[in-house]
């Protein structure tokens, strides 16, 4: 209002004279107009002028004057438009230009941008100046906003059509139709777009043009200033990361990874890994396959291949690498003898299998990478031989905690899995197997699922592990141990494209309707066969489903999600939704809930429908799965309009179960830009409503797990104090996600935490906080420190086991038996170099430039030893004492008087020894002068620093542990033997053998226990063949 005034004022638009200070506004504009008259009358003068000449002449007069006297200008607009919309007028461009400027000074930047794009080469002369520069700002707003106008709209359009809406429905929607058709660009506005990215390129700025490009949805601007780049490679990278951080649709996204894949193809040395990484998030698995099988003809491009799948492999996508490996080369059957074949054919065949032969061999190695089996063995090996759990943080946690508070029992057993995960060690329960048979139920339930964590990857051995707790044909044992066996041999083969899921189906159909076993065997066939999509499987869990047991149902509607993990499937969708509709258990309800939001992980927009059901439902149970649903379905994208929503759920919705899933859904939308979480959700961690805190606490621990994030710890340290224990428990697991594989080196506030988790258990009482510093002890520790939480691989792709093991975890408020679920979200940190036999070169080093403290383990706590109780002395009376003293001087003197008549030559003999032994130590002295200086002068620096001084640098040996954080400081170490194939020193290394002739030095796996506490005893390794022989 205030600029339509101020316009009209400068138009000298003469408003209704009805009131006094109306009148008053028309003497003050009359003013204003003799003051122009003054200064620029005769400029303005000339516009009135028949003369052509003298029209242009006044127009370039008021362009050069226009910045400082455009108020004087202003009221002469109308006669300036007329000049411009007289067609025989030859200079109409620069009349618009001076009127875009007038309309630019008003602040009235779209009449601006109209007469500008008038003013066509007229406009370019002044492209440099402010009015220039926020012109062309307009310019490019306006063209994105209708781009994506249009790109939206033709999307929904084909949605629209793929889901049955055909053309012959109702005429409103042929009405919508055609308006997303009609949106019409101005031509003029293109051209203008187009010549700012002409000058991008001119001027070297190809990162600006390529982003101006994204925002206005250009592919063709995207190819060419790639191809126009003088750095190809480096801005295809750099386009490849705004894809997965800054573009938030999911269609255009996938339109942009097609250009880049071509472009990638195209360059000098084609990137095979980045093309294959673009294909993942297309879930192209021929293409992949067609990629990687001619690498693998030779064993030095077969390299490359098996870099790029173990890469792949860190993304968790195990249902895609299934297909991929379906896809590649069939493996070499033997040949039968034929002896009606000729010689010839006889002697093609043998030279055809000659050449396969390497191809065959390479193949068959790639598979065991694209199934799993050769990195779970590697990691599997290296967490064995790496462990470094602190056995007394467990023994302090179980002498302080009261033995018959089945909730912290339950914890600290899963605080014991988690400190152990992938390790195969279960030393602390087979020496304290009294205390571990405290646990009952469900409690058991959860304690022999925690087995399953404990051997996380041992899937040769999973069954030989579990027998005892499996159940057996003719055989009763205890329910819960028999659920807890099932949910452990699930989470042992998790995500493992449905191995075992056979087993698991047999037991569930033998349950004998067991509701407790029938629990486990779901869950645990729902982690086996997570993302098959296997109809069957989805049958067998829905007859359950629909048995309506409150207990197996909720496992059965949870199992339905994983199975169709990211499928979005609407007949299941519609099933689930109706059926939580019709049942009254409220347990049911929640699984559903959580395997809708899973069922729809990854899909974006193409979840919205679903989203848009749960949300508006009357049901707070749906509505906080709906928030999941969000989380997961936008997980990692950032997506403004899922933040805003979730934003509004937060603080407006009645369930306090609803607020609180929507305050944590943001830590898992936001996981690419962690940054961010702690800002957005400060206020939130202020709230009144307890429940938003703790959905705070969480969201700040999923985003920023293992960055150490000042921000982050800021946060979540005043919320360790919160008047409400389970916002200090959730504060005190989700500190522990943040500062996972740190020490105090390189965060202070490490030790702070792990004091304040002893004097919480020194406590009496507040039960729910001491369940946060055990579960936060058991993270901050897990798998014996060697590795982290991780939602997004070193490619950016999300890590699907990641993500949906660390949602179901948070269930653990409603069901502790979920906590056993975390496992799938914990990721070796490792760096393991492999050869192209897939062994490991111990001669291959890498060299990390930060002091060794900084990222070493932390020291073991130091055990108090008990003291002695002291003796005290017993009373005696001075007299006494004055007594034995005489005593005990005559004594003295007796024994020197003897002494004196000994034999004298002794005396002599030992005076010479003892000169000769001084001699010698004399002598030893000054042969050790050197050392003794280098030594003095040593020990007087350390005392005058207070401590030695600590390398700069360290080398590390293959294989070694590199957390996060570390990776920034390694550098190859040069002139080795082995060069790696990739440039980033994390995960699995592939390692190119520059003198392959000479003998190796390989690192010898260790042979991995297959214990069980209380069942099987140490056994020692058979011994070496030998020969008996009789005498």
């Amino acid at each position: 209002r205030m600029r339509q005034t101020k316009r009209h004022k400068l138009l000298n638009i003469r408003p209704n004279t009805t009131s006094p200070p109306q009148q008053n506004d028309r003497k003050t504009l009359a003013t204003m107009s003799s003051v122009t008259l003054s200064s620029l009358g005769g400029v303005l003068s000339l516009l009135d002028e028949s003369e052509p000449a003298l029209q242009v002449h006044g127009l370039r007069q008021l362009d050069d004057l226009m910045d400082d006297h455009w108020p004087e200008i202003a009221p002469v607009i109308p006669k300036l438009e007329v000049l411009y919309e007289d067609e025989a007028f030859e200079q109409r461009q620069l009349a618009a230009v001076v009127v875009s400027k007038v309309f630019y000074h008003l602040e009235e930047l779209d009449d601006a941008l109209r007469y500008a794009l008038g003013a066509g080469e007229e406009f370019w002369t002044h492209e440099h100046s402010d009015y220039g520069n926020t012109l062309l700002s307009k310019f490019i707003d306006e063209y994105i906003r209708l781009r994506v106008a249009k790109h939206d709209k033709q999307q929904l359009r084909q949605q629209q059509e793929s889901a049955g809406l055909a053309v012959e429905q109702q005429e409103e929607e042929k009405e919508e139709k055609h308006q997303a058709d009609t949106i019409e660009i101005d031509e003029r506005l293109e051209a203008a777009v187009n010549r700012v990215f002409e000058r991008c390129i001119a001027d070297g700025e190809f990162k600006q043009c390529v982003g101006v490009a994204l925002e206005t949805r250009r592919l063709d601007q995207v190819r060419n200033g790639i191809t126009r780049s003088n750095d190809a490679p480096g801005l295809l990278d750099y386009t490849f990361r705004l894809a997965q951080t800054v573009i938030d649709n999911r269609t255009f996204r996938h339109q942009l990874l097609r250009v880049l894949v071509e472009l990638y193809r195209g360059l000098a040395e084609p990137d095979y890994s980045s093309m294959c990484q673009c294909l993942l998030f297309l879930d192209d698995a021929p293409q992949v396959a067609k990629i990687l099988t001619p690498l693998l003809e030779d064993d030095d491009t077969a390299l490359v291949a098996f870099q790029i799948a173990f890469d792949m492999y860190e993304n968790q996508h195990q249902p895609f690498l299934n297909r991929v490996s379906a896809m590649l080369p069939p493996a070499p059957k033997a040949a039968a003898a034929d002896g009606a074949a000729g010689d010839a054919a006889a002697g093609d065949d043998a030279a055809s299998s000659e050449e396969n032969k390497v191809r065959d061999a390479n193949v068959a190695k790639l598979r065991k990478i694209l199934s799993g089996e050769t990195p779970t063995k590697l990691f599997l090996h290296f967490l064995y031989d790496h462990n470094k759990t602190d056995l007394n943080v467990l023994k302090n946690i179980k002498d302080a905690l009261d033995p018959r508070n089945t909730i912290t029992h339950n914890a600290t057993v899963m605080a014991h899995a988690m400190m152990h995960v992938g390790t195969t060690v279960d030393t602390f329960l087979r020496d304290n197997l009294q205390w571990l048979s405290r646990a009952n139920n469900w409690a058991k339930f959860t304690a022999t699922a925690s087995l399953g964590v404990i051997h996380k990857g041992h899937v040769e051995q999973s069954l030989k592990l579990l027998q005892p707790y499996l159940p057996a044909p003719g055989q009763t044992g205890s329910p819960y141990q028999e659920g807890g066996a099932l949910y452990a041999l699930g989470l042992i083969h998790a995500n493992n494209a449905g191995d075992k899921a056979e087993y698991l189906s047999e037991a569930l159909r033998n349950s004998s309707n067991n509701e407790i076993v029938q629990h486990g065997a779901c869950l645990g066939l729902g982690l086996t066969a997570m993302g098959t999509c296997k109809r069957p499987i989805y049958d067998q869990l829905r007859e359950l489903l629909f048995t309506d047991s409150a207990v197996a149902g909720e496992a059965a509607g949870l199992a339905m999600g994983l199975v169709l993990l990211g499928s979005c499937n609407g007949q299941a969708v519609e099933e689930m939704l109706s059926y939580a509709h019709d049942t009254k258990h409220e347990k049911i309800i929640r699984g559903i809930a959580m395997g809708l939001a899973i069922m729809v992980y990854g899909r974006e927009e193409q979840a919205d429908t679903v989203i848009e059901q749960m949300t508006r439902d009357k049901d707070p149970i749906l509505r906080a799965g709906g928030m999941y649903a969000i989380a997961l379905a936008y997980a990692g994208t950032a997506n403004n309009s899922s933040i805003k929503k979730l934003l509004h759920f937060g603080v407006s919705d009645v369930s306090d179960d609803v607020r609180r899933a929507a305050v944590i859904a943001l830590g898992f939308v936001l996981a690419n830009r962690p940054e961010q979480v702690p800002r957005i959700v400060s206020l939130l961690s202020e709230s009144f409503n307890p429940h938003v805190r703790y959905g705070a606490c969480m969201a700040v621990g999923v985003a920023c797990a293992g960055s150490g994030m000042k921000s982050a710890l800021e946060l979540l340290q005043p919320l360790l104090k919160d008047r409400v224990d389970y916002v200090r428990q959730g504060a005190f697991i989700a500190m522990s996600m943040v500062l996972i594989q740190h020490n105090k080196e390189q965060e202070p506030m490490v030790e702070e935490l792990r004091k304040a988790y002893t004097e919480v258990l020194a406590r009496k009482g507040d039960t729910m906080t001491k369940f946060g510093v055990v579960i936060g002890n058991g993270i901050l520790d897990a798998g014996g420190r060697n590795v982290t939480i991780q939602l997004l691989s070193p490619a950016k792709h999300l890590k699907t086991g990641s993500v949906v093991g660390l949602a179901i975890f948070l269930q653990y408020w409603n069901w502790y038996s979920y906590m056993p679920m975390l496992s799938l979200a914990f990721s070796p940190t490792a760096m393991i170099g492999l050869n192209k036999d897939m062994d490991m070169p111990t001669d291959f080093s890498v060299v990390c430039n930060a002091p060794p403290s900084l990222f070493a383990y932390p020291p073991a706590i130091e055990v108090k030893k008990t003291e002695k109780p002291k003796i005290v002395p017993t009373a005696q009376l001075s007299v006494s004492a004055k007594a034995q003293a005489k005593a005990k001087k005559k004594d003295e003197e007796d024994k020197k008087a003897m002494d004196t008549t000994a034999d004298g030559d002794g005396t002599e003999k030992a005076d010479e020894k003892d000169k000769s032994d001084e001699s010698g130590v004399a002598a030893m002295d000054t042969s050790d002068d050197n050392n003794n200086d280098k030594d003095e002068s040593d020990e007087k620096k350390q005392n005058k620093t207070g401590k030695t001084a600590e390398a700069k640098f360290e080398v590390l040996n293959n294989p070694v542990r590199v957390t996060m954080r570390q990776r920034a400081y390694l550098t190859v170490k040069p002139d080795q033997r082995y060069v790696p194939v990739k440039k980033n020193m994390a995960g699995i290394v592939m390692l190119r053998d520059t003198t392959p002739g000479e003998a190796q030095n390989l690192k010898k796996l260790n042979k991995l226990k297959t214990l069980l506490p209380g069942i099987s005893a140490d056994e020692p390794d058979p011994p070496e063949p030998f020969e008996f022989l009789r005498d």
